[in-house]
């Protein structure tokens, strides 16, 4: 029953990587929309870095957490 919480406790950081691939401006801006008076610019090559990063963990976390999972309840 416990691993039922850690499935759903490991969604959300999947889940917010998934919104940082589909929406990389707002999750740079995330936090610091308040610091300027107008919109930053953000450029292109961060965007694509981003886009990037969160395309890499949404490969890797699945691959890593099915691995720990498997371990953990082989033993």
């Amino acid at each position: 029953m416990e691993w039922i919480a850690i499935i759903i406790a490991s969604l959300i950081p999947y889940g917010v990587t998934i919104w940082t691939y589909l929406y990389p401006k707002e999750s740079l801006l995330l936090g610091r929309r308040g610091i300027y008076k107008e919109e930053p610019e953000i450029t292109e090559s961060a965007i694509k870095n981003t886009k990037m990063k969160a395309k890499i963990t949404i490969i890797v976390y699945p691959i890593v957490y099915i691995i720990v999972f498997v371990y953990i309840y082989s033993l």
